[in-house]
């Protein structure tokens, strides 16, 4: 039996949807499988790759965005005809960034004259993408729709908060709507829903669902595409059954990492060849994710990313794909001299040295005994010359005549108010000395009153507490005997009531023979 594949039956399909008009018109979506399962379902129109080009002269990006259309950076219109003449762009999507409040706050008259600009240049379909500010958005976004009546330009943002003012001119005017929400699936259905019941039919809306850059919430927009694409096709939501597109370039351009030179991030090497494969990674991942159309920026990512999405429609070898192609001076890192050095140690080859070391390490311990026990060998003699120099200075002190001591009478001889007076005197001179001044009588019956009264209150203090302490012991002993004697009334009511019981029960015969036994009884227990 041969090798037989297993396949899924969908039930629902997304929607084709045009954009542009003429022979470079680009039909979208259309599938009825999973994106690139030709084996379960068709795929007539494959992915499609755009090319941004911004209204202004970008102020930040890197010299490897810069450098191919740097004769051009500052003219929309030359910048669109080279993207689509040299470098292969599909469509063209116009980032409106100069009509941001917070930049350059450029008028709808300015947009639209740039607007006039690319399409007067390019014959391939264009995308006319705001700036996300709401209030900006609707009034330019509006106006633009107005003044190119039936180009079919795809308009966006389209968010929640203006979805009337933009969808009912893109309604109007024939173009299409790029419905977009922040990476939430219901949102996302919920603004295609806003749009249709405005009366703008939804072959007419393509989906943004928000794009993160690679590193940077690309795992999040990848969840919520494949969730999209799962209810549109396995579970028939007509909501949702529309055509994917992802303005990526932006994303992945505006990072740290690729901007980046080799300065300051050599680890990460050539910043041109990095760049170009973050955005390059990043398209085929959203591609994989059920991408319709993917707009962006430099010429060698469109060159591989269309290269790609041809080999798995069509087949063939990637080894046949031209490496990338700098614009840019050869950038040479010494990863070498940044590595450390590598240990080729084998693992028995450690443990033996490991082995070794400690066998060495065993005599030093001994050497180490050794030295202290002569170092305390020294100590010992020149302690015992101490002694035998000590012993002779005594001798020499015992044959020398001792001077006549003065007798204990004669020194105490020496009176006593006198030595106080002396002492009194050596104090004040000693204060003078000092610049302080001694303290007068007065001062020292003050100071000697006041410690008396300091004694007095603490004596007092200590009283108190003892008669406190002495007051709280006898309430406890007398609260002991108050619950001892509560006990001991209660023992005895106990008893009295048991007694009552015995003399006095309930069961008392009250005439006859058994009157009489009982009476008898109780006269024998009273004996």
């Amino acid at each position: 039996m041969g090798f037989e594949i297993i396949k899924e039956n969908y039930s629902g399909a997304i929607k084709e949807v045009t954009i542009g008009k003429g022979d470079k018109a680009l039909k979208l979506g259309g599938q009825t499988c999973l994106p690139f399962y030709t084996f379960e379902g068709e795929m007539p129109n494959k992915p499609r790759v755009a090319m941004e080009v911004w209204d202004m002269e970008p102020p930040e990006w890197p010299e490897a965005a810069k450098e191919p259309f740097k004769d051009c950076l500052a003219d929309p219109g030359k910048w669109a005809k080279k993207c689509v003449e040299e470098y292969g762009a599909e469509a063209i999507a116009l980032q409106l960034r100069s009509i941001d409040p917070n930049d350059k706050d450029a008028s709808a008259e300015e947009a639209v004259a740039t607007v006039k600009k690319v399409l007067d240049a390019v014959d391939v379909p264009v995308i006319v993408w705001g700036c996300a500010n709401v209030e900006k958005d609707a009034e330019v976004l509006k106006r633009i729709a107005e003044e190119f009546d039936g180009e079919n330009l795809a308009i966006g943002p389209i968010e929640d908060a203006n979805h009337k003012q933009i969808g009912a001119g893109v309604m109007g005017f024939g173009h299409t709507a790029v419905a977009s929400s922040p990476i939430d699936i219901n949102l996302a259905k919920q603004i295609n829903i806003l749009l249709e019941n405005l009366g703008l039919p939804l072959e007419r809306v393509v989906i943004d669902p928000t794009t993160g850059g690679l590193g940077y919430g690309l795992e999040y927009s990848y969840s919520v595409m494949e969730r999209i694409m799962l209810a549109a096709m396995t579970f028939g939501d007509e909501k949702l059954q529309l055509p994917i597109v992802n303005n990526l370039s932006f994303e992945v351009w505006k990072t740290k990492e690729a901007k980046d030179t080799v300065e300051t991030a050599p680890l990460l090497g050539d910043p041109e060849r990095r760049a170009i494969l973050m955005e390059s990674v990043a398209a085929i991942c959203y591609l994989l994710a059920g991408s319709s159309l993917l707009i962006l920026r430099h010429p060698e990512t469109v060159r591989l990313v269309k290269t790609y999405i041809d080999l798995l429609l069509n087949g063939g070898s990637a080894l046949d794909v031209a490496p990338i192609k700098k614009l840019l001076p050869e950038v040479e890192v010494d990863f070498a001299s940044m590595s450390p050095e590598p240990d080729l140690t084998i693992e028995e080859e450690k443990k033996a040295a490991k082995k070794e070391a400690k066998k060495e390490a065993a005599p030093k311990k001994e050497e180490k005994k050794e030295v202290k026990k002569e170092e305390k060998k020294e100590e010992k003699k020149v302690a015992e010359e101490k002694k035998v120099e000590e012993k002779k200075e005594e001798v020499k002190k015992e044959e020398v005549k001792e001077e006549p001591k003065v007798a204990p009478a004669a020194a105490m001889a020496i009176d006593e108010a006198k030595l106080a007076e002396m002492i009194k005197e050596g104090v004040k001179a000693v204060l003078a000395e000092m610049k302080i001044k001694p303290p007068t009588p007065e001062e020292d019956k003050k100071a000697a009153e006041a410690e008396r009264l300091k004694k007095l209150e603490e004596e007092k203090a200590k009283a108190e507490e003892a008669k406190r302490r002495e007051e709280e012991e006898y309430r406890a002993k007398l609260q002991q005997d108050i619950e001892d004697v509560r006990k001991k009334v209660e023992e005895l009511r106990g008893k009295e009531e048991k007694e009552e019981i015995e003399v006095f029960p309930t069961n008392v015969p009250l005439a006859g023979p058994e009157r009489q036994l009982f009476e008898l009884k109780l006269i024998h227990k009273k004996h």
